[in-house]
């Protein structure tokens, strides 16, 4: 969004990048709708699965983060 907002040189040929990267996946899509059915079918049969997944790997991460909280801090500590 910012590419398209500058007057840069750098800018416009980021956007024109951006364009050219999301006309490409546009095209791919459209060659490859088998694929994109089976990509939609596997979304959703697995979807629930996967944010079980992501939901352990939150706790587990929230209980790692507990744990060094009562690590004593590295550096010096000012008096």
């Amino acid at each position: 969004m910012l590419s398209s907002v500058l007057n840069s040189k750098r800018a416009v040929q980021v956007n024109i990048q951006i364009m050219r990267v999301f006309t490409k996946i546009r095209e791919l899509m459209i060659k490859h709708q088998d694929l994109q059915k089976k990509i939609n079918y596997l979304e959703q049969k697995y979807d629930k699965q996967i944010i079980a997944i992501f939901e352990v790997l939150k706790q587990l991460s929230e209980k790692t983060e507990k744990e060094h909280k009562f690590k004593q801090p590295i550096g010096f500590m000012k008096d």
